[in-house]
Parts: C-alpha cells; sequence; structure tokens
C-alpha cells in the first residue's frame, strides 16, 4: 500500500477553465477536466492505495442538490484507492454527509475517511500536519505542512508544501507528473527537499 496527496481538484468548476495565473486549466469543458484527473489519477493509484485529498473536491451548484451530490459522488466512485476527505472551503458538509451515506466496503475498510479541519501521520521520523489551508507553524524540526487551497502560488515558508493539482513547487521533480496524478511520498520528501535548498540558498 502507497500514500498519496491531492487538493484542490474543484470538479465541475468550469469558471476555473482557461489559462490564469491562478488555476492554468487548458481543457475545452469540465468534463474533459474531470475525465483527464481520473484517467491520470488511476495510472498511478491502486486500489490498495491511500489517497489524502485535502480539501476542495469539486464546485457543483446545481437544483437539486442531491443531483450534485451524486454527480460528485460518481466521480469519486471512479478514482482507485481508500480516500481521507479533509473540508476545504468549497467543501459542504452537507457533500461529507452525501458521501457517508453512500459509503462502502472497499477492501476491507470504508471508501471514504473524513477529516473537518485535518490530520497528521508520521512517515520516516517526521510528523505532516495535513489540512486544507497553509499553517504558520513558527520554528518547528521534523513538521512539514501538506496543504491546498493556493493552487498556482506558494507559501514563501520551507515547511509548507503545497499539492494541490495546480501547485507550482512540483518544479522541485526531476519529473514533473500529469496533471491531476497525486503525489507519492518520495515525490513529497523531494518537493521538501528541494524547497529547504532553494529556502537556503536565498536566504
Amino acid at each position: 500500500m502507497q500514500l498519496y496527496f491531492t487538493a484542490d481538484t474543484h470538479s465541475f468548476h468550469k469558471d476555473l477553465l482557461g489559462d490564469s495565473d491562478f488555476a492554468p486549466r487548458p481543457f475545452k469543458d469540465v468534463a474533459e477536466m474531470n475525465q483527464t484527473i481520473i484517467d491520470h489519477w488511476n495510472q498511478r493509484v491502486t486500489p490498495e492505495d491511500t489517497v489524502y485529498h485535502l480539501g476542495d473536491i469539486a464546485l457543483y451548484f446545481i437544483r437539486p442538490e442531491r443531483a450534485a451530490q451524486k454527480a460528485i459522488f460518481d466521480v469519486l466512485n471512479q478514482l482507485n484507492g481508500h480516500l481521507v476527505l479533509i473540508k476545504g472551503n468549497h467543501d459542504n458538509r452537507a457533500l461529507f454527509k452525501y458521501l457517508a451515506q453512500h459509503n462502502y466496503d472497499y477492501g476491507g475498510r470504508p471508501k471514504f475517511e473524513f477529516h473537518d479541519v485535518g490530520t497528521i501521520i508520521k512517515v520516516n521520523h517526521r510528523q505532516y500536519y495535513l489540512t486544507h489551508y497553509p499553517m504558520m507553524m513558527g520554528i518547528v524540526k521534523q513538521i512539514i505542512n501538506l496543504h491546498g487551497h493556493i493552487h498556482h502560488y506558494a507559501v514563501n515558508i520551507k515547511e509548507d508544501i503545497n499539492v494541490g493539482v495546480d501547485t507550482p513547487e512540483t518544479d522541485y521533480l526531476v519529473h514533473k507528473p500529469a496533471f491531476g496524478t497525486p503525489l507519492s511520498m518520495a515525490e513529497i520528501e523531494m518537493m521538501v527537499t528541494g524547497k529547504n535548498e532553494d529556502f537556503q540558498k536565498r536566504h
């Protein structure tokens, strides 16, 4: 089983389409964007893996609201892996409630796990704080904040790593993954090292 990380997929969010400094998404429509994320996700993630999604799953306003929730559920249902969902500013409690009501056994555990604010994991003697919003942690040792929310921007703090699908911090990787591909633990560690080295050069 492998761990992966992502954020800010914004499925169905048509206002993000196009080329912009905030969230460059040059797709002809949301169907193409959604499918691209699904395809690239499943090329990497297996059913046995766990993906931490750090918020802003989708943005979809149609009536009845239940139809939008079902459409988002249908997208998530196509994604490999056990999904740990951390609530973003565009994820409402009604969506999480719908997903919880339709949760199901997936390889011996629930398909979805939910966290309102965030969660903490420990990997290779380092703690990772997983949140939607970037955290201002002050002076810390062996703690890294993985976050989303700011799309194609980076926080000028070496301990904060943007794992969203639009993040510019994949520039620290030797091989930049295709759009929508969740980041592996090895890639996260490479981004942490690269940002730290870059920070030391600049300071």
